[in-house]
């Protein structure tokens, strides 16, 4: 209890370095709305998690709806009471969880910021927030965490263990990243990024070192992250903790010098942002196989996931017009769904894991893609999501906060930058 306990109380690192991050990554005139953005879909997703969404996902051993089919139960949803009613803080790994995922649906609801930076109301992101966290990840975490019917593939189908995800890299990342990639195409590009010919234009973060700060907390933060998720949810004795930590550490270590080659091979010099996201991608990668891979396929998950992750910013910057100003989609949807896959072909040899692992890729992707996009796209119908022009040329800070995050300083516009 005490070493989960401690790891669940380093989560709220990587959710403090992933708010930095897309702050200094971002411009500087909506550097305070990104934080204050941060702290409001935080909140609204552990109230409306409080109110229901704990209640849809459940844990294993208790109350669920399901079905039967040959003869075979399938869990589809938790059956539990709102307001966290029935639930005894004793300690217990079941109340571990409960404390685990409220970090953890408040870090899945927080990644789509990144993706809607500078452009995104902050009451647009409040309600989108309320959606994510009431609905579609506990829905998907009770599939997977829950004792749900992805969960139940190795059992019921003898696909290996059933669907692995021992720190969420799809679970939380995926499901966040892919919610990014609607909030992103919904909202569409930041004023100025593509010339009228369709070139994207650099627009360059306005602070590194806040943002090199975020990855070196997120790289702490993620030690509790897997460790906590390897105890609660891989049964493993607490003695492999250790490989859990080594793994992680040299899948991001991998990650960043993977980044870093590839960006010098690529554009002549290491680039610094894409470093920071591949280091966060292997971070996220890392994640589903913790606690099962070894450490060599750890450092070449980790080293696959940095390369994924520059050149998935590239691709959908200028093949897909997708503008993602914090790396979002790319560090948490694209290295979510690698840290599945990587299980699938490194994980030590079950019949049929590979498949149970390509399930739970083509669900994320067949249901949880198509809702998300869906409840974004209606969010826009009914109350728009996208600030005006006028209030994205002078700066989210003073448009919705009413003044800027620098306010002794003189901040260069839009003119400065060439767009």
């Amino acid at each position: 209890m005490i070493l989960c306990l401690t790891s669940i109380f380093l989560i709220p690192l990587a959710i403090v370095g992933l708010a930095l991050m897309n702050a200094g990554l971002g411009r500087s005139r909506n550097a305070a709305h990104l934080l204050v953005s941060t702290l409001g879909v935080l909140s609204v997703a552990v109230a409306v998690y409080f109110v229901c969404g704990y209640a849809f996902q459940g844990s294993p051993g208790l109350a669920s709806y399901w079905f039967k089919t040959e003869g075979k139960q399938w869990d589809w949803i938790g059956g539990g009471k709102f307001f966290f009613r029935g639930v005894v803080f004793d300690g217990s790994l079941r109340s571990l969880n409960l404390l685990f995922q409220l970090f953890c649906v408040g870090l899945a609801a927080m990644i789509p910021l990144g993706s809607g930076g500078g452009r995104w109301k902050l009451s647009a992101s409040a309600i989108s927030s309320a959606v994510l966290a009431g609905w579609t990840y506990p829905l998907f975490a009770h599939w997977v965490w829950g004792g749900g019917w992805l969960a139940q593939l190795g059992t019921n189908f003898g696909l290996g263990q059933g669907f692995v995800d021992v720190g969420g890299s799809t679970t939380i990342h995926a499901v966040g990243g892919l919610t990014g990639l609607c909030v992103a195409w919904i909202l569409g590009p930041r004023l100025g990024k593509y010339s009228p010919q369709g070139m994207p234009a650099a627009i360059p973060g306005h602070d590194m070192v806040m943002a090199g700060l975020g990855c070196l907390l997120a790289f702490v933060g993620w030690l509790g992250l897997n460790s906590a998720g390897a105890v609660l949810f891989a049964n493993i004795p607490l003695s492999q903790v250790v490989l859990v930590g080594v793994n992680t550490v040299l899948s991001t270590a991998f990650a960043i010098l993977a980044a870093a080659i590839y960006t010098r091979i690529r554009f002549g010099k290491p680039d610094t942002s894409l470093c920071m996201n591949g280091c966060v991608g292997g971070l996220v990668a890392s994640s589903a196989g913790c606690a099962v891979l070894g450490p060599p396929t750890a450092a070449l998950t980790g080293a696959l996931a940095g390369i994924l992750v520059a050149a998935s910013v590239e691709f959908l910057e200028l093949r897909l017009k997708v503008d993602d100003p914090g790396g979002s989609i790319s560090m948490h949807g694209v290295s979510g769904l690698w840290g599945a896959i990587a299980v699938a072909l490194f994980a030590p040899n079950h019949a049929g894991q590979w498949l149970a692992q390509l399930t739970g890729i083509a669900t994320v992707l067949g249901l949880v893609l198509p809702f998300s996009y869906g409840v974004q796209w209606g969010i826009d119908r009914v109350w728009p999501m996208r600030v005006s022009p006028e209030a994205e040329r002078l700066g989210l800070d003073l448009h919705e906060l009413g003044a800027g995050a620098y306010p002794e300083f003189m901040i260069h516009g839009d003119e400065f930058l060439g767009s």
